[in-house]
């Protein structure tokens, strides 16, 4: 039994359920998805508490074991059949006879198919929550309520995928950011616009100076540019009007038409033709840590995932075509070293999709045949040659040219798309770049668009869901925390506080008025790496007592030699610590 065609029945019976329920419910849609299955509703307010009324009014459903009957029908029959339901007469306006039902027991709906026999086919299956939905994606459309759930074929398999799902949550980056204090949100500062707390900052900072001293180290030239640039520039680039939907307002200042940049590219286009460009010169490397603005729907908002300002760590390399390959190759050994340094293993936690144009959608991409077979043969080589794991996939490219897109597998085994190296044979055309080559010929640069460590925002949303907020000490807000043990310990604490502050230590001390066991578990609560205890002993022999976020424990360490070993790991950034 295919488990999509499960998913989608077991929808369909949720839909029933609910009508049984809620008899003057509205019904939107209700497919089957990648891990379950969702159905839209409206004119009814869901609760937790119906959850578990509906699971138990599927259950009946199932116990029954209704026939699921396929029917093809005229369009004006099942314009009667559904006229009490508007979203779904929205729906047969776009479509054409005949039209496919299908119905078990006394429920119909307007469905292709297919699905399984009967609903005694569904053997375990489970409602997740309830979320809002715009009707058709669309925020210009009304809010409908989406109940998510998930179905398998056994009750084994929907076990497991529920604890998976709980060690999900356990680590979401939105739980835990608010729990270990990283950031916050206001609607009055608006929806998809983080704040971070002076501890989440910490960590963007860590991350900032990582990315620009390694880069700079490779031959990168750091730059900054305005946020701001007039349309005009969006229009040479072909981004306005290809993403003019997911572009903010356009402003009108005195004369002129300026818009928030969605992207960096044009800027570092225009800083490169600002001088004469030599051969010598190439390939150029303009990079810089650049805030963009997207207008992300409400709806796929979501933490610092998803949101609509954010920080990129951009890059765009100016290079003679036949040095793209060696560009490439320089481009990725960055990122798999930016990953190893944050504990990313390739092909375990993360693989390259070679993404793919359409030679057919002149619509979406640019139309040029031999520059599109070149530059993806030229993508693909440097794959295979650095023995890299990937994919392909068509239809993903952007409209400029192909791209390697780093997919980065969050807890659950979901990719999501962390940062990308895009082939750009395009924009060196309308912006009409140049370099003067050896025989003193004008000739056009190929660009490569790329990010080392992706939108920070991002970046930090799947840090804080791979170490499960335990960072490791360099990029931990809080490195170490200092508990006394009595009040005779505190001057010395204080002074111990201040001599791991001369060398960049972030420490926090506390003093209170607790017990002992207490305060170590606050400190585990804030998942901080380091939780050194000072008594008497400590006090008399010049040592601490260190705790490292793994439980493990060792007394009496010197306190220089503890300072030598913790700055040493933080200058090589290393993924743990031991004494």
């Amino acid at each position: 039994m295919d488990i999509s065609t499960l998913r989608h029945s077991a929808s369909h019976v949720m839909a029933q359920a609910v009508k049984m329920l809620f008899p003057k419910v509205k019904f939107g849609i209700g497919p089957a998805i990648d891990d379950g299955f969702y159905y839209d509703f409206d004119n009814v307010k869901f609760t937790p508490e119906d959850l578990k009324k509906i699971e138990q009014k599927m259950n009946e459903i199932i116990k029954k074991d209704l026939p699921f009957k396929k029917e093809i029908v005229t369009k004006e029959k099942a314009k009667k059949l559904f006229k009490d339901q508007p979203y779904k007469l929205e729906l047969l306006k776009e479509m054409k006879d005949p039209i496919t039902i299908y119905q078990q027991g006394d429920f119909i709906d307007l469905c292709a198919g297919p699905h399984i026999n009967s609903t005694g086919q569904i053997k375990a299956f489970k409602l997740l929550n309830i979320a809002g939905a715009y009707w058709k994606g669309s925020e210009k459309n009304k809010m409908l309520q989406r109940i998510y759930g998930t179905a398998f074929p056994t009750q084994k398999e929907l076990d497991e995928y529920v604890k998976k799902l709980e060690e999900i949550q356990k680590n979401d980056h939105r739980i835990l950011g608010k729990e270990l204090g990283l950031f916050v949100f206001s609607d009055l500062v608006g929806k998809g616009l983080p704040l971070l707390t002076p501890k989440g900052t910490t960590i963007r900072r860590e991350l900032e100076k990582f990315v620009i001293d390694e880069e700079l180290k490779r031959g990168y030239l750091h730059v900054i540019t305005p946020d701001l640039a007039r349309v005009k520039l969006y229009e040479i680039s072909g981004h306005y009007p290809y993403y003019k939907n997911t572009m903010y307002p356009v402003m009108k200042v005195d004369k002129e038409k300026l818009i928030l940049r969605p992207m960096t590219c044009p800027h570092h286009f225009m800083m490169y033709k600002s001088e004469v460009r030599s051969y010598k010169d190439l390939p150029l490397r303009i990079a810089e840590l650049a805030h963009q603005y997207r207008y992300e729907k409400s709806g796929e908002l979501s933490g610092l995932m998803r949101v609509r300002m954010f920080c990129l760590a951009d890059a765009h390399i100016f290079a003679a075509v036949d040095q793209a390959k060696q560009v490439v190759k320089e481009v990725l050994d960055l990122i798999d070293y930016t990953n190893q340094i944050f504990g990313l293993v390739k092909g375990k936690d993360y693989v390259y999709r070679l993404s793919l144009g359409d030679r057919q959608d002149t619509k979406k991409y640019y139309k040029d045949n031999v520059a599109w077979d070149k530059a993806e043969n030229v993508l693909r080589e440097v794959l295979k040659e650095i023995k890299a794991p990937f994919y392909e996939a068509k239809n993903e490219a952007a409209f400029y040219g192909p791209k390697i897109d780093v997919q980065m597998k969050k807890v659950g085994n979901k990719e999501e798309t962390a940062f990308t190296v895009q082939y750009d044979f395009v924009m060196p055309k309308r912006f009409d770049l140049k370099f003067m080559n050896k025989e003193g010929v004008e000739e056009r640069p190929i660009v490569i668009h790329r990010s080392s460590i992706g939108a920070f925002e991002r970046t930090m949303a799947l840090l804080i869901e791979k170490y499960g907020g335990k960072f490791p000490l360099w990029l931990a807000p809080t490195q170490i925390i200092l508990l006394t043990i009595t009040d005779r310990n505190i001057e010395f604490t204080k002074k111990l506080k201040h001599e791991f502050e001369k060398y960049n230590l972030r420490v926090e001390l506390n003093d209170k008025a607790e017990t002992m066991s207490k305060k170590v578990r606050d400190a585990q609560l804030q998942k901080i790496p380091l939780i050194l205890t000072i008594g008497d002993k400590e006090m008399e022999n010049n040592t601490v007592s260190v705790r490292t976020s793994d439980g493990n424990t060792k007394f009496g360490i010197k306190i220089d030699d503890f300072i030598k070993k913790v700055v040493e790991n933080i200058q090589k950034r290393s993924l743990t610590i031991s004494f």
